[in-house]
């Protein structure tokens, strides 16, 4: 018989664990955030800031166990530059330290006039940044890097939004810079799937001994409206275009109060994890409802586990 994911990922009985009101300036709200497990054992996490003019910056918040005590910058970590790709804001970033050049690469959507782009900064410390600017233009956003090059190029997934609907996609770059080279990656399915209506990377990809696990998040539209939730695949680790294999199900959705409800309810939206020295403890940092940030455990074993049994 086929096994539950009921307890895939498990909420923190605290959540959720940061809010508006513990941020040390004004701010409407904060979610969103990716997430990085830093050399001297604690956590960082770049949480999307909204203000009250409704545009988003960037600001760091630092714990020593990854779950309370949070350490919050004074004032936004990481501002737009007010230039026309991302004068309306930037929101989601994604995190993933590169093993071969030992820099963190921060990808988010930069919000402008043109809509939402693609856009690439790199950093040691989380306090200086080299900003490579866009890399993929207007209407793209949920992007994130693999950890390291495979077969001499760097490999990025995103998510367009055109004419072919709200896909996944692989683009490829032997720079960082210019991309190409683009491929579909992962569809939307038809009927009454939850995620029929658009998909979309959650956190960046996960190295595993079976493969490259994607956690993505897809969307519903019902007679309420949308619903976020978040599912599994897996892809080959030499030809990450590959799916090897695809959860039916959803495994982890909004269900909480302070999911359902917020400025957009029945949101659970993930852009950052962290993975504790058992190499297989996985913290998952999300949004609730575009309002505040939540945390869950899950195990990687478990779920491999779980994707062989679909």
């Amino acid at each position: 018989m086929k096994k539950s994911n009921r307890d895939l990922f498990v909420r923190y009985d605290q959540n959720p664990i940061l809010r508006e009101d513990m941020w040390p300036y004004e701010i409407n709200s904060v979610f969103n955030p990716g997430a990085v497990r830093l050399a001297n054992g604690k956590t960082l996490l770049f949480c999307r800031v909204e203000d009250k003019t409704g545009k988003s910056h960037l600001t760091k918040a630092i714990s020593f166990d990854g779950i309370g005590d949070w350490h919050i910058d004074s004032e936004p970590t990481y501002l737009p530059e007010l230039d026309i790709r991302d004068n309306w804001g930037i929101e989601d970033p994604r995190i993933t330290y590169l093993t071969d050049v030992k820099k963190y690469a921060v990808v988010y959507t930069a919000f402008g006039t043109s809509g939402p782009s693609i856009a690439l900064s790199l950093t040691t410390d989380f306090t200086n940044f080299e900003r490579l600017g866009t890399i993929i233009h207007a209407d793209d956003k949920d992007a994130a890097l693999f950890p390291r090059q495979i077969d001499g190029r760097w490999v990025l997934i995103h998510r367009p939004m055109n004419d072919l609907g709200s896909n996944m996609w692989i683009s490829f770059s032997k720079d960082l810079v210019h991309w190409g080279d683009h491929k579909l990656f992962l569809e939307t399915r038809e009927g009454s799937f939850w995620d029929s209506y658009k998909i979309g990377l959650a956190t960046p990809p996960i190295e595993t001994k079976e493969g490259w696990l994607i956690i993505y998040h897809g969307v519903r539209i019902t007679a309420a409206g949308a619903i976020y939730r978040i599912g599994l695949a897996l892809f080959d680790l030499n030809d990450p275009q590959k799916c090897i294999k695809r959860g039916n199900e959803w495994i982890f959705g909004p269900k909480t109060t302070y999911e359902l409800l917020g400025d957009v309810g029945n949101v659970i939206f993930p852009c950052g994890f962290t993975i504790l020295p058992d190499n297989d403890t996985i913290y998952l940092y999300y949004g609730a409802a575009d309002t505040c940030i939540g945390l869950a455990f899950g195990s990687i074993s478990r779920m491999l586990l779980w994707l062989h049994e679909q």
